[in-house]
């Protein structure tokens, strides 16, 4: 497994481009602060950002990637419909991908995610239409959804097959984004999106270090040598996931990408693995279809 991956390795998405499997994320990262997290990361090998309109920091990733001198085709770059655009449904989402290219200075986006299931079904049955719209003007590249329960998963497909009927093309789902770890593992997500070859990405992967010195995952460390975030982000690339971790330091920056010299064995990753159910941001994956 070692051997298997490294920093440029990626993923075939259902709309035929390719992800990084390893991003950066930059949640929580000041507006004022963002290009220069960003251009830390793209000199140590990152090629895969991760921001969201909610963020309010979508301009400074588009300064990064103006400013790393890096060609834009080489740069997989993610933004996200905020819960206000996917409850406006499609109106909202449509103006949202407008506002997104305009605030990041970009003609296109990699990748477009609806940021969570709230609004009832009529809504985000328009706020994909919007995105699925967009593919086709080329705005964006590949599109996908967030924080969507299996349920809501369900939905989606049945909103696809009903866009397919009634105008030819109903889109494919390329990822999922989720709050994965070993406290919060979502194996039915995964699973669901397996079958399918939708990438699944895990944000929060490091678990915000709510959980360091747990006991496994220090053991395992020491093991291995490793930090502890190092020994998650390795447990998330091996569970096949897309991990999103974020940080301002730029040690860290680097040492979250140094994830290929070392593997863990099928017990560590059991063993890490829990039956918690503890996420610690928030949780729409719960939420009704009607909410």
């Amino acid at each position: 497994m070692a051997s298997t991956y490294n920093i440029n390795s990626t993923f075939k998405l259902n709309s035929g481009y390719e992800i990084p499997r390893l991003g950066f994320g930059v949640y929580q990262t000041p507006p004022e602060g963002t290009q220069k997290a960003c251009l830390e990361a793209l000199k140590v090998g990152y090629r895969h950002i991760d921001s969201a309109a909610a963020y309010r920091n979508e301009a400074g990733v588009g300064e990064a990637l103006r400013a790393s001198g890096i060609p834009r085709s080489e740069i997989f770059f993610t933004s996200k419909v905020p819960t206000s655009g996917v409850k406006g449904g499609y109106e909202a989402t449509k103006a949202q991908i407008e506002k997104s290219l305009k605030t990041a200075g970009v003609d296109y986006l990699d990748l477009m995610l609806l940021h969570a299931p709230y609004g009832g079904s009529a809504a985000r049955k328009g706020a994909w239409k919007a995105l699925v719209e967009g593919v086709e003007e080329g705005k964006l590249r590949s599109i996908g959804i967030s924080n969507y329960g299996v349920h809501h998963l369900d939905e989606l497909e049945q909103h696809i097959a009903e866009l397919k009927a009634e105008r030819g093309n109903g889109g494919v789902i390329s990822v999922g984004q989720y709050e994965i770890h070993p406290w919060c593992a979502r194996n039915d997500i995964i699973d669901w999106c397996a079958k399918r070859n939708i990438a699944c990405e895990a944000y929060s992967p490091v678990v915000q270090g709510a959980r360091w010195g747990d006991k496994t995952l220090v053991k395992l460390a020491e093991k291995h040598g490793k930090t502890e975030a190092q020994i998650l982000l390795r447990w998330s690339l091996q569970k096949g996931l897309v991990p999103l971790p974020k940080s301002v330091t730029p040690s860290r920056i680097k040492e979250n990408a140094e994830l290929y010299e070392f593997e863990l064995s099928k017990e560590d990753m059991a063993e890490l693995e829990t039956n918690e159910y503890a996420p610690v941001c928030w949780d729409p994956l719960k939420s009704e279809l009607d909410n």
